[in-house]
This record gives structure tokens, sequence and C-alpha cells, in this order.
């Protein structure tokens, strides 16, 4: 049996879509905060059980009987919050007797520095001690996030693409391609104890235009954005500007057995066309 928490997320509901292309209905259980929000799931012969991430007894409810868990990250962005949410998450898991653990980290969790990766670092560190088999997932951000419809429709009709990246890399993946990947860690043998550095095809914002370009027939290019863009956009071009996102690995194709999806092809599924 596999269980899945945090299973009502974007990303949780992708990978009940693909476990449920693999699996048997009834070996798969959502662990969600609030069932009455997962009907459909249940519709779908998915067992869904409660399991709040800060309520424990409701973790070792949920996580019972598991031969393998996908410990999705928590939401909550408070780094201690997340980490004793993880920790209690991981303790659940331990108690309740689950066989081995998977869990999606952030890229960059295996070297502590302030921000967001802390709590990953620190869960990734609680189940190391944990002694539960385990195989760590490192994902990079989601192209989704820098790969805005609206915006995209716009710099096609105005022929401009606003850049705030100063032309520097990116290492981002679809969100369907790495809930894939965690698809087939859970399923498949041979990831126990492995710690994988997700990351997808390179790309940067003058090849973005580049795409819109040739996809959409009428010409596109960058126009140096003179101010930031505004809360979480503005601390994404940051990270991307200082090269942060400019590492890639060839883990993502590894475990998927195939390249990662392309920028042509992330671009047209997100703007609705078909190739």
């Amino acid at each position: 049996m596999i269980v899945v928490s945090a299973a009502s997320g974007a990303f949780g509901s992708t990978v009940l879509e693909l476990l449920a292309d693999r699996l048997p209905a009834g070996d798969i259980v959502a662990a969600v905060r609030d069932p009455s929000r997962a009907t459909g799931l249940a519709a779908r012969g998915i067992t869904v059980r409660r399991g709040d991430y800060d309520d424990a007894d409701s973790l070792r409810a949920a996580f019972a009987g598991a031969d393998r868990l996908l410990l999705i990250s928590s939401p909550e962005l408070d780094p201690e919050r997340r980490t004793r949410q993880h920790r209690a998450a991981i303790d659940a898991a331990r108690t309740a007797g689950v066989k081995a653990v998977a869990y999606t980290s952030f890229l960059g969790a295996d070297t502590p520095r302030p921000g967001m990766p802390d709590a990953h670092h620190a869960t990734e560190e609680a189940l190391r001690d944990s002694g539960l088999p385990c195989t760590l997932l490192r994902h990079p951000f989601y192209s989704e996030g820098f790969l805005d419809a609206a915006v995209l429709r716009e710099a096609a009709a105005t022929g401009t693409l606003p850049d705030g990246t100063g032309g520097r890399g990116l290492n981002t993946a679809l969100r369907a391609d790495l809930a894939e990947a965690a698809v087939r860690v859970l399923t498949e043998d041979g990831h126990l104890g492995r710690a994988y550095d997700f990351t997808g095809e390179p790309w940067t914002m003058p090849r973005l235009a580049d795409t819109l370009s040739r996809l959409l027939g009428t010409p596109v290019t960058t126009a140096e954005r003179a101010e930031p863009a505004p809360g979480a956009r503005g601390m994404l071009e940051g990270l991307v500007r200082a090269g942060v996102l400019e590492r890639t690995t060839g883990d993502l194709r590894a475990v998927l057995g195939r390249p990662a999806t392309g920028l042509d092809d992330a671009v047209a599924r997100v703007l609705g066309i078909a190739r």
C-alpha cells in the first residue's frame, strides 16, 4: 500500500492520478487535512484518511499499513513550524511501521543556508536519524512559476517579454515530470537510499521569447525590466540573476527514463497549444 501525504494539493493530486494508472485504487491512500474536500478521490476508489501535519495522532492513523509513504513537504512557509510538522510526520511513519519514505525536498537542501531550504535540510537529517529507509527527491522550482499564461499571452500581443533575470539560466521542471518521477520511485525498485537532485532542461528568458515567436508565429523579444517584479516573482528573478538556478543534473532524466519536458512543449501546454 502506498500513502501520499498532503494529497489534496496540486502536486499530490497529480501524483495520485499517475499512481491510479499503475496500481489498483485500493492500494492507494490519500492523507489529507480535510477529507470532506477529497470526495472525488474516494469516488475513484482511493482510500481517503485524515492526516494533518499538526495532529500527530491523525498522521499515525493515516500512515498505518503503508509499505511506502510519499511525504510531500508542508505548504507552511515558516521554517520552524514546517520542520516541526515534518518531524511529526517522520515520527508517525516510524511508529506506524511504514517500510520506506520518499520525501519531496528542495534542490540544495544538502547544504544548509538561510531561507526556505533550511526546513528541508533539517527534514533530511531527521529522516536519516529515524532509521527509516528513504529516498530524497530534491525539487527545483516549478516551471509553471515562470511560465504564467497571462504574461506569455501579453508578450505575444505586445511583442515584448519583460525580463528581470539578466539573461541567466533556469533549471526548472514541470510539476507533471516531478510527479511522474515520484511515482516511479514509489513503484519501482532500486531507489532506496538515493538522493536525487532533480532539474529540467535549462533555459533562459531570451530562449522563451524565441519559443513564443515560433509557436505563435509573431515576433517576441525580451526587454529588461526597469523595476523588480512585485511579490514572489521578483524574489524568483533575483535568485536567477544571482545564478542560483543554473545548476543542472541528469537525475530527473535518469529516473523518468526519458528527457524532461522541454521548453517548447512546456509553453505549449501552458498556453493550450496542440503539438
